[in-house]
């Protein structure tokens, strides 16, 4: 007869390394969930930078949407590399994640005081999130004896930033934003240090196919918004045409943004290149990606709001460079992390920067958003043409 398995082993495993090669690994409904309620605070976010944007506060509405946004950002990506080496998906595991979602959802709960300069609602949830990862990393200190070294390096590390986080709270407001800069760069430290030890065993192929989930859910959250300002919108009379133009166009540039991040497989530069400095720039730099491809969405509420003449205080060059420069710095990001200054084809490697900066120009046309529209598109035309008949690295 088979040995059953004893009832302990149903809810729990030990939490060993997941093997780096193995096979069929794809996103769990865990981590489904957990992407659709980070993107709770992903809108949120959105919509406040909007709000700052529409009422004339660029500077402060940036700087703001920056910070909330590493807050949402670094905790999403702490998960999923995480995950991607040790995840169990027993009881415990899921418990666990249902803490850091309810961080992620209390830092969306507080984007609002944040974009007023009130942090307690935030801090208090990124903590929950991040003190949820450290009873991780402890756990897989003591199962996983390979991984002892970095596990607990990880652990301390996250836990000394988050008394950093707590101190800050207290400190003079003048000192906000280098206390902020300086603990970010704590935190962007700790994996580099705590990898130098034992490399964790995560998946390229899983890694990947993580930033291009919720990379889709953020560009999910943009056309949202887009939406919502054209509803809103066209209870102004006289305004249809003039909206149905731009829902066209804001398609397209959201349709083209799509199609030039996942041309390029996203596992082939990591599959490639495999490397500490690979995996970090690799998946440092994605906060460029997301934050842009959300910025969008508020920019295009803003342009919504200009066409509409609802907004005050705005002109018109400052009402486009809302959407152009996210659509710029989206396009350097794809260019640097998934295309290469020094790609073989020439085209593209030189049609991404040169794209980004003719959609900056875009921004002193009459149809700015029509115009980037126009030129993302273009883009993907000269990706198809450039890669006609060329085979993408499994």
């Amino acid at each position: 007869m088979t040995e059953q398995p004893s009832r302990i082993r149903v809810w729990y495993r030990p939490m060993r390394s997941r093997d780096r090669g193995e096979d069929h690994r794809v996103a769990t409904p865990l981590e489904l969930l957990f992407d659709l309620c980070f993107v709770v605070a992903v809108g949120q976010a959105a919509a406040a930078l909007h709000h700052a944007l529409a009422e004339g506060h660029a500077a402060h509405g940036v700087s703001s949407f920056a910070m909330v946004f590493f807050a949402i950002w670094w905790g999403w990506l702490n998960f999923s590399w995480f995950a991607s080496a040790f995840d169990t998906d027993d009881v415990p595991y899921r418990l666990a994640t249902l803490v850091q979602i309810a961080g992620g959802l209390t830092i969306a709960a507080g984007v609002s005081s944040a974009f007023e300069g009130d942090f307690r609602v935030i801090v208090a949830g990124y903590v929950l999130m991040r003190l949820a990862l450290v009873g991780q990393w402890l756990r897989a200190a003591g199962a996983a004896p390979e991984a002892r070294p970095a596990a607990l390096r990880f652990a301390a590390g996250i836990a000394l930033c988050q008394v950093l986080w707590g101190i800050r709270l207290f400190l003079p407001e003048s000192t906000a934003t280098v206390t902020f800069a300086a603990i970010v760069l704590c935190e962007l430290a700790v994996p580099v240090i705590a990898e130098r030890s034992a490399r964790t065993t995560w998946h390229p192929h899983h890694i990947a196919e993580r930033y291009g989930l919720f990379t889709l859910i953020v560009l999910g959250e943009t056309i949202l918004s887009a939406t919502n300002a054209l509803k809103e919108g066209t209870a102004e009379a006289g305004h249809l045409g003039a909206l149905i133009s731009l829902a066209v166009a804001a398609l397209v540039l959201v349709f083209s943004m799509w199609w030039l991040y996942f041309d390029r497989p996203g596992h082939a530069r990591l599959v490639r290149r495999p490397g500490m400095f690979t995996a970090m720039s690799w998946g440092y730099g994605h906060y460029l990606i997301f934050a842009s491809a959300a910025a969008v969405g508020a920019g295009l509420e803003v342009a919504v709001g200009y066409d509409t003449h609802v907004l005050h205080g705005v002109g018109g060059v400052a009402a486009a460079l809302a959407t152009t420069v996210p659509v710029a710095v989206f396009l350097l990001s794809v260019w640097l992390l998934h295309i290469g200054p020094t790609n073989e084809c020439r085209p593209i490697a030189i049609g991404f920067p040169v794209t980004a900066v003719l959609v900056v120009a875009a921004s002193f046309t009459p149809a700015p958003i029509h115009v980037t529209a126009g030129l993302a598109a273009a883009l993907v035309v000269l990706t198809v043409v450039a890669t006609h008949g060329e085979r993408h690295p499994a």
